[in-house]
């Protein structure tokens, strides 16, 4: 691990990256150090990180050719990059697998879907999925599919569909971790209801600092907590302040503020978003987590809670929920 870490040792979990689309678009490689985009192994070895979630994304353009498809390419891009890289990188199917590229000095990949449009309606697809290494769930992008609405659907947008409901109980069941992050408001109260498992949202900010649709209310971020789940907070820059050209990782350390406040301590957690918006002066790419740790250190947090939202509270909930 790098030096320049504040603590060498510590868990660092990032629960959302985009690199997969790029790496499929034959744009860059994991292996190789690039100066496009923020993420790969180089970077995320230099800034430290222990594990990332990488999500499957289909974008709305490629639903024409099948959700599915797309996001099995994108499966399969990680899988070559596993059988590739063995000496830097592994598949986590649980906690002790995070645990395991830490002792090893690899990094942990986690299989995400952003969003249940390649679930179509079947629950055998979210099976397959399952039996594939994908261990996080976003249940909706920005809008609706077979499961729910997403955030952006509008002031009417409605809560879990039918199969909605049977896709958190089979994650339930699986051992899959939900993300809520894009859902819109009645899904998340619905998945809170319905849910025996904790969630979380893996890259959503306190809409208390910032008035963004896919920020989270206080209210929203404390009922996530009171059930055991996480907020994740993220590097947009629009999600951040206004304008979002002027935002820094001071603002990013402003909304860690918030929500350890709101949902305390031991529920928070890091999702960049890195290689899917535009990100804050300070965190331009994965090498920068160490000035996110020292910027907490300086805010007064202690050595406990800085390792709790660096990545030791997801872990505790990732072998929680996947075992």
């Amino acid at each position: 691990m790098p030096s320049d870490l504040l603590f060498p040792d510590a868990i660092v979990v990032d629960g959302h990256c985009d690199t997969l689309g790029d790496v499929l678009e034959g744009k860059r490689t994991l292996a190789q150090h690039s100066t496009q985009g923020h993420v790969d192994l180089p970077r995320l070895r230099a800034g430290g990180v222990t594990a990332q979630i990488f999500a499957c994304f289909v974008p709305i353009h490629q639903y024409h050719r099948g959700a599915t498809r797309y996001a099995m390419h994108m499966v399969d891009v990680l899988h070559q990059a596993l059988d590739a890289y063995p000496d830097q990188l592994l598949l986590a199917a649980g906690a002790a697998d995070i645990r395991r590229a830490q002792a090893e000095g690899k990094v942990a990949a986690i299989l995400g879907l952003e969003g249940a449009e390649p679930l179509s309606d079947s629950l055998a697809l979210l099976r397959s999925f399952y039996r594939l290494g994908v261990r996080v769930l976003g249940l909706t992008w920005n809008f609706r599919n077979e499961v729910a609405d997403g955030v952006m659907q509008g002031a009417n947008a409605l809560g879990l569909s039918p199969f909605g409901l049977q896709v958190v109980e089979e994650c339930n069941r699986l051992g899959v971790l939900i993300d809520v992050s894009h859902l819109a408001p009645a899904g998340l109260e619905d998945v809170l209801r319905v849910s025996r498992q904790p969630v979380i949202a893996s890259h959503s900010n306190a809409r208390a600092l910032c008035d963004h649709p896919r920020n989270l209310t206080d209210a929203q971020i404390e009922a996530i907590a009171a059930r055991g789940g996480l907020v994740g907070v993220t590097f947009v820059d629009s999600f951040l302040h206004k304008p979002a050209a002027e935002a820094t990782i001071e603002h990013v350390l402003d909304h860690v503020d918030h929500l350890l406040r709101v949902a305390g301590p031991q529920q928070v957690m890091v999702g960049s978003d890195f290689d899917g918006a535009d990100m804050p002066q300070g965190l331009e790419d994965a090498t920068h987590y160490p000035a996110l740790a020292a910027g907490m250190a300086v805010r007064g947090h202690s050595e406990a809670v800085i390792r709790g939202v660096l990545g030791l509270n997801f872990l505790r909930v990732f072998e929680q929920v996947v075992g």
